[in-house]
């Protein structure tokens, strides 16, 4: 039942119908229409709930990069007139996916997709001093919001000033893996019909 909720309350058309009620009173969980749909539900819910715990493999699959030396210490200012983040001109390509290399692991699968799309999104660089950055960061996951806060930006400006170890550098690339996939889980799920009619 939890893994149905977490994904029921991440679906954007959900998000959007009850979205009065979800800032005054607690949020209404439709009940499953089906069982094939519930069973949908709770499996990206699971997947999506394990990411979020850093939990998942997936999340020790970075998408970016650390590439520049140095001291690692945060000095840059993250505001809307300066926001840190440097956008590439260009958008990568598409990497195409050989049909028969894919396993029936859906996991594996879906990891396909989202390497796939990570290419073709727009990426830039999350710059945290003059000369040092995160590569390879999708703009969804340096924009996502949770809540109030946009958790790429909240947490590099809550250590401001402080040096990054080694163990941090890695915990942050592993948070922007899990904003991509929450972006990515959140459109699966949006896909499965949750609000039907009484």
């Amino acid at each position: 039942m939890l893994d149905y909720i977490y994904a029921v309350l991440h679906s954007p058309t959900y998000r959007e119908t009850y979205k009065e009620f979800l800032k005054i009173d607690f949020p209404r969980v439709p009940y499953p229409e089906d069982a094939e749909k519930f069973w949908k539900l709770v499996k990206l819910g699971g997947e999506l709930r394990s990411i979020h715990l850093l939990e998942s493999p997936l999340v020790e699959d970075f998408i970016t990069s650390y590439p520049i030396d140095g001291d690692n210490v945060i000095t840059r200012k993250i505001t809307r007139t300066s926001p840190g983040y440097e956008p590439k001109q260009e958008i990568l390509k598409q990497v195409t996916i050989d049909e028969e290399n894919k396993t029936s692991n859906q996991n594996v699968s879906a990891r396909s997709e989202v390497t796939k799309q990570s290419v073709t999104a727009e990426t830039g660089k999350v710059w945290i001093n003059d000369t040092q950055y995160f590569e390879n960061v999708p703009k969804t996951a340096w924009e996502f919001y949770i809540g109030g806060y946009q958790p790429a930006q909240k947490w590099l400006k809550d250590r401001k000033g402080r040096k990054l170890s080694f163990e941090d550098i890695l915990h942050y690339q592993k948070i922007i893996v899990a904003l991509t996939e929450t972006h990515r889980l959140m459109q699966e799920i949006d896909k499965i019909e949750i609000i039907h009619e009484d």
